[in-house]
């Protein structure tokens, strides 16, 4: 509507301007020349629009909406065409909800939804679910998607290190559900889970006396392998002493005293003799100094 104006006012100006020309002194001949000029340039900017970075163009020319989107910048489009713009930014909708568990149990769950527009199915979003399509399509699908899935797991699943394939089990299957409408699912990411008050003391409960008989088991481990350590040292010290005494034999005592008498008795220092008791006792040569 405004382009009709602005064009009939520049038409206008140069009806104004043919018939004015010609007259000497007529200030209706400066006038119309200003209104060419700028009546000119507004109705020609009716065919410009700017589409912001990070957004795409829908037209849509009396219902007829084109397939093809506009990219962000400069565009040429026909000054009767109505354009929507859609941001195809990463968004994130937030959501307190109360979901069950496997065993029948009610666990408020905080969760977020990170989206954005497909820009080749921006104009299918607005021809089959329109501008706002969040609230009429993702919304809903999330929070069924999210009951579901938390349907099938024990209320511990969110409590615990599983709460993260859970998370992704939640973003595969809302993908499934809004991809095909032109919603991408980038993440569902859990920020916090309320349990009962009971069930919360029971599981770290249970948690800690998981964690406590895991230490008892390294520790039984760890004795385990100390005594097998002292096995192994005193079958040692066995194999030592039974490969020595195989090795001493009673000539060999002989023969190391009688060499250490001779090596005595050799030494230029007076000494004292003592003869050993038995046959086989060795005399034993005392130094004196």
């Amino acid at each position: 509507m405004l382009f009709v104006i602005l064009f009939l006012l520049f038409v206008f100006s140069i009806l104004i301007f043919i018939r004015t020309r010609g007259m000497v002194h007529n200030p209706f001949s400066k006038y119309s020349i200003v209104g060419i000029i700028f009546f000119g340039l507004l109705a020609f900017g009716q065919c410009l629009t700017v589409i912001p970075a990070g957004h795409v163009g829908v037209v849509d020319f009396f219902g007829v909406v084109s397939d093809n989107t506009l990219k962000s910048g400069i565009n040429f489009v026909n000054p009767f065409a109505r354009v929507i713009k859609f941001s195809i930014k990463t968004q994130e909708i937030k959501e307190d909800m109360d979901v069950p568990s496997k065993e029948g149990l009610t666990v408020g769950l905080e969760i977020s939804v990170l989206f954005h527009l497909n820009p080749e199915k921006a104009s299918l979003v607005y021809k089959t679910l329109g501008e706002n399509y969040a609230q009429i399509i993702l919304i809903p699908n999330f929070r069924s998607v999210c009951r579901g899935v938390t349907a099938s797991y024990e209320a511990k699943a969110l409590y615990t290190s599983e709460r993260e394939q859970l998370a992704q089990i939640i973003k595969d299957e809302l993908q499934k559900n809004v991809g095909p409408r032109g919603i991408t699912i980038e993440a569902t990411p859990l920020r916090k889970v309320v349990l009962p008050e009971g069930l919360s003391r029971a599981i770290e409960a249970k948690l800690q006396a998981e964690q406590e008989s895991q230490r008892m088991q390294f520790i039984l481990q760890k004795e385990e392998q100390e005594a097998q350590r002292k096995r192994i040292e005193a079958k040692g010290i066995a194999d030592f002493q039974d490969i020595v005494t195989r090795g001493i034999s009673e000539p060999l005592l002989r023969w190391k005293g009688i060499e250490a008498t001779e090596k005595l008795a050799a030494s230029p220092n007076s000494k004292i003799v003592i003869i050993g008791a038995g046959k086989d006792g060795l005399p034993i040569i005392l130094d004196t100094k």
